[in-house]
């Protein structure tokens, strides 16, 4: 049982951009907090919640995807 190098880096890369979300959808969510009386607080409210929930959706995906590609999950078939 090999590792699959190409799923590896899908996954890498996954994990690289929930990280990213994981940083800015708190900000986006202060944001629309500390401007509470601004038109634009509910939309703001809104992605950020957006962007927090995708953060957690995309880490279980990327983790999913390093998993699947370190014992062989979703194997192609042999013909």
């Amino acid at each position: 049982m090999r590792t699959d190098k190409e799923m590896m880096v899908k996954g890498i890369k996954k994990l690289a951009f929930t990280i990213l979300l994981m940083f800015l959808a708190p900000v986006v969510i202060w944001q629309a907090f500390k401007n509470e009386g601004h038109p634009l607080y509910w939309p703001v409210l809104i992605l950020g919640l957006l962007l927090a929930f995708y953060a957690i959706y995309s880490g279980f995906k990327g983790i999913q995807t390093v998993v699947d590609s370190l014992f062989g999950g979703k194997s192609k078939p042999k013909n």
